[in-house]
């Protein structure tokens, strides 16, 4: 399991634990390929010039030798020595056996060099697919993992946030790749999860790897095919934490508790390549739940006149009980009133930008996150708040999108 910094060390007993747990937890439910995805909200497919550098607006860097909680080898750069296009549509992230640049390791000078790219900054997202195309390193201590954290680690740390792993393989089983979900009283060599096995390596083609994730639910896939699914029911009373938005994380790490540590089998340089990174809105498109949303000073959410034309403002209102104030969250992200949906006026990702009323198209403009925790309304897309204007609360206050900022104007409550 991939750590970040401020995780408390992973216990080499507890960390053989979880490949044992994981071979004895059964999958909930049958096992079946994949639904065919809802619409595409963000992707990344990688078709920069042999050698530049990541696209700084979709992916940014973690950087250090600390170890990342599991006492891992590697230092992580933003160089393109280990994170670069290939010219051939591919992200490769490269684990080198060098130090150019003296760094300094938890354990004193550093052996090894890599990559570890997040969108923490750039992209968050509740529910959806998130999958990825990935051709995998293969070696004794090599450590490649596709996952996501939750968006409020920085207020509640880990585990509290939630952590989905995607996709982890360590290197001595080349054939085996693990998906586990972490929180309150599942984490670390109590994480809840499952292998998968195919006849080969991973090393030796490229494979997807996914998740479908919706409200309580969470089903795992390789190559389409879905090989474990939990719901809040696996958790032995414990709290279900993936109900907010996460970011996603891809890196290639060196030695560890779990994985062990490179030895004279191991070959450097070793590559994760990866061919594109999406996410699409949920499988099915229908209606969630519905009700009204409820902001400062105990107004609601309100459709302007009651008026379904495109363009109609949306505002802060008494709550009354009408329709313009009943608001479906769809789990294609989504929210909905008279027929249409809650829009950034021109898709503009600029503070200040407007919400209206208009019809639904599915872009990025009318895609929405709520979490349960900070009460925040995000538009992915700008990662920006729903705020209400100059932080009133006066009847006909405009809504807009600015940025989060935890204020008593930017929260919402749903009923």
């Amino acid at each position: 399991m991939v750590r970040p910094p401020s995780s408390r060390t992973l216990l080499s007993i507890g960390a053989a634990l979880v490949a044992v747990l994981a071979l004895l937890v059964p999958m909930s439910g049958t096992a079946s390929a994949a639904p065919a995805p809802g619409p595409l909200v963000w992707s990344d497919e990688f078709n920069g010039a042999s050698g530049s550098a990541v696209d700084q607006s979709k992916w940014r860097f973690d950087i250090g030798g600390s170890g990342w909680g599991n006492n891992e080898q590697q230092y992580y750069t933003n160089s393109t020595r280990n994170a670069a296009m290939d010219g051939a549509g591919n992200l490769v992230i490269t684990a080198r056996r060098e130090n150019p640049s003296n760094y300094q390791c938890h354990y004193g000078t550093c052996q090894y060099t890599s990559a570890r790219l997040l969108t923490s900054a750039t992209f968050t997202r509740a529910y959806g697919r998130f999958e990825a195309r990935m051709k995998l390193p293969r070696g004794q201590g090599i450590w490649p993992a596709f996952w996501m954290l939750g968006n409020d680690i920085g207020s509640v740390g880990w585990p509290n946030s939630g952590e989905i792993d995607i996709m982890e393989n360590i290197g001595r089983e080349p054939s085996t790749v693990h998906g586990t979900i972490h929180g309150p009283g599942y984490s670390g060599g109590g994480g809840i999860g499952a292998p998968y096995s195919i006849s080969g390596a991973f090393a030796d083609a490229f494979h997807t790897f996914a998740v479908d994730w919706s409200p309580n639910l969470i089903i795992w896939y390789v190559d389409g095919n879905e090989y474990q699914r939990r719901t809040p029911a696996d958790l032995g009373g414990n709290r279900w934490v993936f109900d907010h938005p996460f970011f996603m994380i891809m890196n290639l790490a060196v030695g560890g508790y779990w994985p062990g540590y490179p030895d004279g089998s191991t070959t450097f340089p070793q590559t994760l390549t990866v061919d594109y990174v999406r996410v699409y809105a949920s499988p099915t498109g229908g209606p969630g739940p519905s009700g009204q949303i409820t902001g400062i000073g105990g107004k609601c959410v309100d459709v302007a006149g009651a008026n379904p034309a495109n363009g109609t403002a949306v505002q802060l209102w008494d709550c009354n009980g009408t329709t313009a104030q009943s608001w479906a969250w769809n789990s294609d992200g989504s929210v909905r009133a008279l027929g249409k949906c809650l829009d950034v006026t021109a898709a503009s990702t600029a503070n200040g930008a407007k919400v209206q009323l208009y019809d639904c198209n599915g872009t990025g403009a009318q895609k929405w996150t709520y979490n349960t925790g900070t009460g925040q309304i995000v538009n992915p897309q700008a990662n920006k708040c729903l705020d209400a204007t100059g932080g009133s609360s006066a009847n006909g206050t405009r809504l807009q999108i600015w940025d989060c900022s935890g204020a008593a104007n930017q929260k919402w409550t749903r009923s």
